[in-house]
């Protein structure tokens, strides 16, 4: 039996593995979709987030220096979503700054698709410029020049593709919802309230597809279930700090005691596909803030913060009349009231049945 091939090709293999080990490469689908689209959320959030709460302060308060912070904020959004994605997949600082000019390209020739597009573009330019960078005396001049080349073509080449693309499914599921609001807002609530107890960022989902309108309001109900939900669910494990912590923190924290006793999870999904149609059928909920508020829920407040921008947008450019006593209404009880009523309820019931108990939600606080 001839050996020579087999020992070259794990000799082979065996350096490829050591000089990607090396530059710190990782291809992964936790590496890619976990840790640096949850990084890419952080960089949305200080942009294009911070850049919209400021622009209602701005209403609010009609001081233009707020609305002159939004614009610069949200103008930086593609660059901070590049440099985040950067630091999660733990770059060298040259191709992290690099990073900038990708994440502007990839951001503004995307489009409406631009978060997708930067998701995309930013981890391969990162990737490569790992690969090469330190790998000569010229580093300075190598290492941002490929990582730039990489990305600013690639955005040109595919960005206004995936953005097409990211706009066509975004207007898919909000067409669906307005057409099948009871059923599609049932599966966006418990699919997008899941994402955001999943160590995955609904919110980057949410803006990468533009999810806004009775969609994004689906999406917000199920996530407040989830947050929410799980802040009252395990209050008497966990009392007021994992309240503070789940209910306007996140409720990724249950995820190890989910892995331990998945039966935990039900009672906010089941609060979320009941929320998820009235918020679309009974209270018309519409997030038309930016996409990203969808996928945050109680997060800050950023979700109902989100409503409340879409309210004052809608109300300067005509197309909503007045505040009504149902919007207030509808975004209090879908974002508070029931989330913590109906979870309790199936709790209990739960817990009754002896199918978990107080202790299997204790957080490691």
């Amino acid at each position: 039996m001839d050996t020579t091939n087999s020992e070259e090709k794990i000799s082979f293999k065996t350096k490829v593995k050591n000089f990607l080990d090396k530059k710190n490469v990782h291809p992964s689908l936790k590496t890619y979709f976990i840790d640096a689209m949850g990084k890419m959320a952080l960089g949305l959030f200080a942009s294009l987030l911070i850049g919209t709460i400021f622009d209602t302060l701005g209403t609010i308060t009609t001081l233009t220096f707020f609305n002159d912070i939004a614009t610069y904020a949200k103008n930086a959004a593609g660059a901070s979503m590049a440099v985040a994605i950067g630091f999660g997949l733990k770059c060298p600082p040259l191709v992290l700054f690099s990073l900038v000019a990708v994440g502007l390209a990839g951001n503004t020739l995307g489009g409406a698709g631009g978060p997708l597009a930067v998701f995309f573009i930013a981890i391969i330019s990162a990737e490569i410029g790992k690969l090469v960078s330190n790998t000569t005396k010229i580093d300075i001049l190598v290492t941002p020049l490929i990582t730039i080349i990489v990305g600013c073509g690639l955005s040109i080449a595919i960005a206004p593709y995936i953005g097409i693309g990211a706009n066509y499914i975004g207007e898919a599921i909000m067409k669906a919802t307005d057409l099948q609001p009871f059923l599609m807002g049932m599966v966006l609530s418990v699919t997008v309230g899941i994402l955001l107890t999943l160590p995955i960022s609904s919110a980057a989902i949410c803006a990468s597809f533009g999810i806004v309108g009775l969609a994004g309001g689906a999406a917000l109900a199920g996530c407040c279930c989830q947050m929410v939900g799980f802040a009252i669910q395990s209050f008497k494990a966990n009392k007021w700090s994992g309240l503070v912590s789940q209910g306007i923190g996140t409720s990724m924290l249950q995820m190890p005691n989910i892995i331990k006793k998945p039966i935990i999870w039900l009672p906010t999904i089941l609060s979320s596909l009941i929320c998820g149609p009235l918020a679309t059928c009974v209270f018309k909920l519409e997030m038309n803030g930016p996409a990203i508020s969808s996928g945050m829920g109680t997060c800050g407040f950023v979700g109902p913060i989100g409503v409340i921008q879409g309210w004052l947008n809608d109300l300067n450019s005509g197309i909503k009349a007045n505040i009504t006593a149902l919007d207030i209404s509808g975004l209090i009880l879908i974002s508070i009231v029931l989330p913590i009523v109906l979870t309790l309820i199936f709790h209990l019931i739960f817990k009754a049945l002896k199918l978990y108990n107080d202790e299997d939600l204790k957080l490691d606080l």
